[in-house]
């Protein structure tokens, strides 16, 4: 009886060029068992993120945009004057902006000297004026003077970037379309292991693919107030965090020391 030959390529046998096994591969092309373990790390997240949103809503129920405005016009101005600058010292300079030019069309004639004196003390005041005169004049020329609603529109007015957008959709209109992300919620994403990317955009598809739509607007607000008060930057409440049973703590290595030292000597 002939015994079948075993196939080689390049002289050796696929068993021996690619192991006892031939991997299995998903429609991606990767190892099935690597799509696998991805989808488990993924919905692992999720699990984690929903928890961490209902969480959050009962700690701050209240948590909202701290931007004063009284229409989607004014939250985009605000918006972009808050680039590198406080939302505190934004409603101080926009209370004055919005009495001498309270539309696009005042603010589109606008003498630019003026403009960036009323506004000088948010920083970068030149910038930001000419950004806010080039909006206005492409909110009238474009959008008959109103907002537009769609976040393709909105990136291409000037000096409006996606997180400005979606600002502006979320809490100016209460759509849905993004999550914010700012200094804060970049740091406690990352530090809540939902991210590991420092670039906004690809923190936002994280956070997208693992935070419930329906928290989309509020989980920024509420990261925000809860990096104010309890997770710092540099010396995190951990020992006090009503989130800690739900945090790696990724990127504080001996925190756990630490809080623990800090309670110690609370109690002396």
């Amino acid at each position: 009886m002939t015994t079948p030959k075993r196939t080689t390529t390049g002289g050796r046998s696929a068993t021996a060029k690619h192991g006892s096994r031939v991997a299995r591969r998903g429609p991606s092309g990767r190892p099935a068992a690597a799509g696998r373990a991805g989808r488990a790390t993924q919905d692992g997240k999720s699990v984690q993120a929903a928890a961490i949103a209902r969480r959050l809503a009962r700690l701050y129920p209240d948590a909202h945009c701290s931007l004063d405005f009284a229409s989607p016009f004014e939250l985009l101005v605000a918006t972009i004057l808050s680039a590198q600058c406080t939302d505190k010292r934004v409603n101080m300079v926009t209370r004055d902006l919005f009495a001498r030019w309270p539309t696009p069309a005042d603010m589109a004639a606008a003498r630019p000297a003026e403009l960036e004196q009323v506004i000088r003390s948010t920083g970068f005041f030149r910038a930001k004026a000419r950004s806010l005169l080039g909006c206005c004049r492409a909110l009238e020329e474009r959008h008959a003077g109103q907002v537009p609603t769609t976040i393709e529109e909105l990136v291409r007015l000037p000096g409006v970037g996606r997180k400005t957008a979606n600002v502006v959709l979320g809490s100016g209109f209460g759509r849905a379309v993004g999550v914010v992300v700012d200094t804060h919620v970049g740091r406690i994403s990352r530090r809540l292991g939902l991210s590991r990317h420092a670039d906004p955009l690809k923190v936002e598809r994280d956070l997208m693919a693992a935070v419930p739509a329906g928290h989309w607007i509020a989980w920024s607000h509420r990261l925000i107030e809860h990096g104010r008060t309890v997770c710092m930057a540099r010396r995190p409440r951990c020992e006090a965090c009503p989130l800690a049973e739900l945090c790696p703590r990724v990127g504080l290595q001996g925190a756990g020391q630490r809080a623990a030292g800090r309670a110690a000597r609370g109690k002396k």
